[in-house]
């Protein structure tokens, strides 16, 4: 291969990967189905979408176990999860880390909800939540309220660990004094 055919891949490779990024981000919207899933937990319990249906769900994505950012985020979950059950809501993390690495981190933040191991970054790729440098996948933090019928209702695409949680809380309480019909912005 010519050096000159070689640089020009070399620069349209990245702009292709983000251009399918981008394309599984965009068409996800509030009023869509969840894309379904089947993950092992921190126990190495398989765990589904349609385990949560007829309860609200956040499924929150993150980088990473015990990183500060993430752990925050967790944390702020886990001090919450009162507040989110008596929203009728469950919680569900995932990340590209390991069943074993997600118990070790439950295990140390006391967190009471499950942890998904998504290995090859699949399910975070088909929410258009995953950073994939080929080399190394990471799943950006991005968080989805799912609604007891198994569809979208609030998309979070940026996400700030300090205040998410309590925003997920109000964002539930508004989410749940709506009628069910239609979509919900983001």
């Amino acid at each position: 291969m010519n050096s000159r055919l070689r640089r020009s891949l070399c620069f349209a490779a990245p702009s292709l990967l983000l251009a399918r990024a981008a394309t599984a981000a965009d068409t996800l919207a509030p009023g869509q189905p969840a894309p379904d899933f089947s993950l092992p937990d921190q126990d190495g319990q398989t765990r589904r979408l349609a385990e949560w249906r007829g309860k609200w769900l956040v499924l929150y994505f993150y980088p990473k176990n015990d990183t500060p950012g993430c752990t925050t985020e967790a944390c702020n979950f886990r001090d919450d999860w009162l507040q989110l059950q008596e929203l009728g809501a469950q919680v569900v993390g995932v990340s590209v880390d390991t069943s074993a690495s997600h118990a070790a981190f439950a295990q140390k933040y006391k967190l009471p909800f499950p942890l998904l191991a998504d290995a090859r970054g699949e399910v975070a790729a088909r929410y258009g939540a995953l950073s994939d440098w080929m080399v190394v996948k990471m799943a950006k933090r991005q968080t989805f309220i799912i609604d007891p019928q198994g569809r979208i209702a609030r998309i979070y695409r940026t996400v700030d660990a300090e205040q998410h949680s309590a925003q997920v809380v109000a964002d539930l309480r508004r989410l749940r004094s709506q009628p069910p019909t239609g979509a919900t912005p983001t």
